[in-house]
């Protein structure tokens, strides 16, 4: 059997080769998708700087790292991505879970301590991979939740991923059109919402705009119609005392207000606020329905 270059060699051909593509995680992509082909983890990746590929092994990798070169993101090379610390399944008919939409995840828990305890009801409209749902249920034992989503791919997904987390006695998924097929109310909705600017999709970077689902992205002409029809309807089927919590994109947060204000939900509204994720950058609402 022929060798083939070493480990080491290889991960500087690589980190040069996506670089110079306009990767700007060129070193930690190449790493991932070494150790994804080599079957390593980060400490053996690092022990093994001499550790020598095999044909087998790097013709694997050349050929996933042609589609990394296309700028088609690791998660759909791999089918899976990291959030909350849990492992999801991703489609072409889901997002490409991303941290900053942890800080819902982070507002979620702060606004509401006692549903750790208590058996809260959770709506995650457009749920996609169910990254948001799933996350929420793994810290709070004995809520329940119902995730929505036009896609009928992006709800088996979620549907796997639930299964995939032992969630699925307490996780529900059916196909709607926001709230047209849902019943209820809930002690917390959640969505990440579709917010980009119709017009400006195909200047995203090549990983979203080529990769990510144009209904996931699709904001409409203003970027904010999605938010406009959830704040229509969500008081209608949120607890006294439940809370709303959107993400929305950078520069959105005054318009998103405005938005709220002008709806049934903005004059039930008892508390407003907003959080940034890791950048600084403000990243979510809530907006707590007023207790009768």
């Amino acid at each position: 059997m022929v060798a083939g270059p070493s480990l080491e060699h290889k991960h500087r051909a690589l980190t040069e080769a996506f670089s110079m593509a306009g990767i700007e995680t060129a070193a930690l992509d190449a790493r991932l998708l070494l150790q994804h082909v080599l079957g390593l983890d980060h400490a053996q990746f690092i022990s093994a700087p001499a550790r020598l590929l095999s044909e087998a092994e790097a013709a694997q990798l050349e050929a996933l790292a042609a589609r990394r070169l296309s700028r088609e993101p690791l998660s759909r090379i791999f089918g899976e991505a990291e959030f909350w610390s849990l492992p999801f399944y991703v489609s072409e008919a889901t997002l490409d879970p991303r941290p900053d939409s942890e800080t819902l995840i982070e507002l979620a828990l702060e606004l509401m301590p006692a549903a750790r305890e208590e058996a809260a009801s959770l709506l995650d409209l457009g749920t996609g991979s169910g990254c948001l749902l799933l996350s929420l249920l793994s810290e709070w034992p004995q809520a329940r939740g119902l995730g929505v989503d036009m896609a009928p791919e992006a709800l088996a997904t979620a549907r796997r991923n639930a299964a995939r987390l032992g969630l699925e006695a307490r996780a529900e998924f059916q196909q709607s059109n926001w709230f047209g097929a849902v019943s209820g109310r809930y002690d917390l909705i959640i969505s990440n919402p579709p917010y980009i600017r119709r017009a400006d999709i195909a200047g995203l970077a090549p990983e979203v705009a080529r990769f990510d689902p144009a209904l996931a992205l699709d904001g409409g002409v203003s970027g904010i119609e999605p938010y406009e029809l959830i704040f229509a309807e969500a008081a209608n089927y949120l607890s006294p005392g439940g809370w709303l919590i959107v993400e929305f994109g950078f520069g959105q947060l005054e318009e998103i207000k405005q938005a709220l204000d002008a709806s049934p939900l903005g004059s039930q509204a008892a508390q407003l606020l907003h959080r940034a994720d890791l950048s600084g950058t403000p990243r979510c609402l809530a907006v707590e329905k007023r207790a009768l």
